[in-house]
Order: C-alpha cells, then structure tokens, then sequence
C-alpha cells in the first residue's frame, strides 16, 4: 500500500468525524482496499476487515503500536508495544463462508459476525438485547433430530460454545492481549480493537496538523493545500521560524 498525503490523512479524519462507529471503520477499510465497494467491506468477516485496517495503520504509522492500558486493580497506566507484524494474518485469509456446531444432538449452522452485525446491534439498549440480536444474526438455521430451532430454544452452555467457535473460526477479529501491573502484579486481559485505536491515531495526527496548519496560515499567509502539501521537516522547519 502506497503513502499517503497529509491532505489524504485529514480528508479521511473528517469524513470519519461525522460518522458512527461501524461505519467509520468501513471508510478505513475502504482506504486500504480502495477496489472494494462499501457494501463489500460492510459483509466481510471481521477478521478480514481487521486485517485490512492493520495493513492500513502499518502504512501510515510503521508496524509497531505504542498503546497503555489502566489497571483495574490499582489504576496504574500499564504501556506496551505490539507490532503488526506479530499478528497471524493468515488467520483472515477467506475461509468457509458457513460453519457448523453439533452438541447434545443440536446441530447449529452459523457464519462469523460482520459489520452489518456490528451495526445491527448497536442499536440494542443493552448487552443481552446485543448477544440476542449477533445470535440471531449469525445462526443460519439450528434443529434438533430434524426438528427446526429457533434462537431462544438454544441452551445457554451451547450458545457459550457457539461464542467459543466464533473466536475460534474468526481469531483476528477477537485479538485479546494478556498484561501485568508492574505496580502491583496483577495480571488482567484486554481486548485490542484496531478499529478504534488506528481511529484515535489518525484524530491525534490530524488535529496536530490543523494547528500547524493553524500556526503557519497565520504567520505567513499560505493556503492548507499548500501547508499540507509539504513534508513534515519543512512544515516543522517553518513553525521554529514562525515562533
């Protein structure tokens, strides 16, 4: 994946601005696969979108991600480093587009959440309105010696493996990091969403580059266009002669 501008880096900052959630992540991804329509970025597995949005933060970051986490024990800031490269992205590669669950004499056939899922339960008021509404989404059709069930008749400890066998067949889509306290050892676990944090990476940048933009404007007279059009050095170069 090629570079990108300043200019381009802002102009995707402010569409993603107005947009909610799911959908921000879908104009990332279509950044990284410029080729793919939304609606096709909308129905791909999460992994597969995840790991277009690492390709995505690796080009206009580097591979390695400066992150932190707060201790839910003692509230210390715990940082850590992950690098893209430690990720399995053949774990995204396009697999099966149905799968199957069989226990007890229940057969479940499911496919993996995408971000259509994402957006429909984002409308729930509540975490088990959230679980019910991906459940119904992602469960094909389920029966029970050739009698057809619905979601509601399914079992809580089946639907806790159905859960298990979603991670399992979409692993990049539920990347979750296992973190000490050095302050006070305890040991605690953290779900990595890059949607979210390439997105908090990218309203950090951008905003620094307004204020600059901001700073040389004033000082000088010159157009965003042409302030954006110059590499970091000159830009930063100009701000020290400016102050």
């Amino acid at each position: 994946m090629s570079a990108l501008s300043a200019s381009q880096i802002v102009g995707i900052w402010e569409r993603g601005l107005r947009q909610a959630r799911v959908d921000r992540a879908i104009t990332l991804a279509a950044v990284a696969c410029p080729d793919c329509e939304a609606e096709q970025l909308t129905a791909l597995r999460l992994g597969r979108r995840d790991a277009l949005l690492f390709s995505l933060r690796e080009s206009i970051f580097g591979p390695t991600m400066n992150a932190s986490a707060t201790c839910p024990r003692c509230a210390e800031t715990v940082e850590f480093t992950l690098r893209t490269t430690d990720l399995n992205a053949d774990a995204a590669a396009d697999g099966e587009e149905t799968h199957e669950l069989s226990e007890e004499g229940v057969v479940v056939r499911f496919r993996v959440p995408n971000s259509a899922d994402l957006r429909a339960i984002a409308q729930c008021g509540d975490v088990s309105a959230a679980r019910s509404r991906l459940l119904e989404c992602c469960v094909l059709d389920a029966s029970h010696g050739g009698e057809a069930l619905g979601c509601a008749d399914l079992s809580e400890p089946l639907v806790a493996k159905l859960a298990a066998r979603l991670a399992e067949t979409d692993p990049l889509a539920d990347i979750t990091l296992d973190l000490k306290c050095a302050g006070c050892g305890h040991l605690w676990c953290v779900a990595l969403d890059i949607a979210a944090f390439l997105w908090s990476e990218i309203d950090a940048f951008a905003r620094r580059l307004m204020l600059e933009v901001h700073a040389l404007a004033r000082a000088y007279g010159w157009s965003e266009a042409d302030i954006l059009a110059m590499g970091a050095g000159r830009r930063q170069f100009y701000l020290e002669m400016a102050g």
